[in-house]
């Protein structure tokens, strides 16, 4: 594996409450040979979830986000035609918008996703956890 999306939950526990992370997922973000993406999916969740007053950030995601990109040198993964199709060709195993367009990306990409998310696990897809 040399490159991991991350999920949503896994980039806020990073920064967060990393004792939530598992030590696979630990390991491979301290693995410099890896490249470690973070897709427009999770910008927009997360942006939405902000102004929704579900999550609270130490600053407004425009600049938490990218600070973090900064930190961990993340690979932006823009949201492109071939993401949206797939999303309407996978089976209905999860209900999440934004966890079907990850798996989407992922498949697309060919890429593992840092999830802890189970269902994830039920598509054509690598889950590092």
């Amino acid at each position: 594996m040399t490159h991991l999306l991350l999920d949503t939950c896994t980039l806020i526990w990073l920064v967060s409450d990393p004792t939530r992370l598992s030590k696979r997922v630990v390991e491979a973000l301290n693995d410099r040979t890896i490249d470690l993406y973070l897709s427009d999916t999770t910008v927009w969740e997360i942006g939405l979830k902000w102004q929704a007053g579900k999550i609270g950030l130490p600053a407004p995601p425009r600049l938490w986000i990218e600070e973090q990109s900064a930190r961990w040198l993340f690979v932006s993964l823009p949201i492109r035609r071939p993401h949206l199709y797939r999303v309407t060709e996978l089976p209905e195993h999860h209900r999440d918008p934004f966890d079907r367009l990850l798996v989407a990306q992922a498949i697309e990409e060919g890429l593992a996703i840092a999830t802890p998310d189970q269902q994830i696990g039920r598509y054509p897809v690598a889950v590092l956890w």
